[in-house]
């Protein structure tokens, strides 16, 4: 979990706060009218396979060195396990909202383009918080990651990136994204359930190894089944 001790702290204030507001007035949006999350591969939701629920923000150093083990394990599970990836842009990385709203763009522009795109905002999150956006405009932050996401899946789409921004839509799937992580208790980035539990060690990032000791005894008691 990337931040300072007392960041985490008022992280946790805040979502809390929100988590009571969504019980005392209905939540605003919820539930969506689709659920929420990127299906990795577009894989198909499947019993028999295990399912990996993994909370990122695309501005997190965390989530970043999270991700390569995590990808490693699932090309080497393959169709046995699932995953869906849910966003939480935390408030204390800066443009992590807009960069976690530009996801949701592309995810309705080219579901196999998400990714991609989520990669290359691991890649280089530097571009986007600290000294080079310190003295930007939100319109200019905007544009610069308009600019950064059509690199990545095509110069042909930067006009429907850019008007996605000025859809009502996709600020409302970003807000959903948010409201959804703390209704299941999430206050940091990374976070993952197994089938639906709770991993142990919440906003730290499993290697390579960890993931197969999770996994290898779900697999083993399938097959026992």
């Amino acid at each position: 979990m990337s931040g300072e001790h007392g960041n985490g702290i008022l992280t946790v204030l805040i979502l809390l706060a929100l988590q009571l507001q969504v019980l005392l007035v209905g939540g605003d949006y919820i539930p969506p009218a689709k659920s929420d999350g990127f299906v990795y591969k577009n894989r198909h939701f499947d019993y028999d396979t295990i399912l990996i629920e993994a909370f990122y923000d695309p501005l997190c150093p965390d989530s970043a060195d999270s991700w390569p083990p995590l990808k490693k394990a699932l090309q080497h599970y393959a169709a046995r396990v699932s995953l869906v990836v849910h966003l939480l842009p935390l408030p204390y990385h800066d443009n992590s909202f807009v960069a976690s709203r530009a996801l949701h763009i592309v995810n309705g522009l080219d579901r196999s383009a998400t990714f991609p795109v989520l990669e290359s905002f691991f890649k280089h999150q530097e571009k986007f918080y600290g000294a080079p956006t310190r003295n930007l405009s939100r319109a200019s932050i905007v544009d610069e990651i308009v600019k950064f996401v059509a690199s990545v899946i095509g110069s042909a789409s930067q006009t429907s990136i850019k008007n996605g921004f000025n859809d009502t839509n996709t600020d409302l799937q970003t807000r959903v994204s948010f409201k959804y992580a703390t209704s299941r208790g999430v206050s940091g980035t990374p976070f993952f359930y197994v089938n639906g539990f709770v991993l142990p060690d919440a906003g730290s990032a499993l290697n390579y190894s960890n993931w197969r000791n999770v996994i290898d005894p779900l697999i083993g008691a399938k097959k026992s089944i």
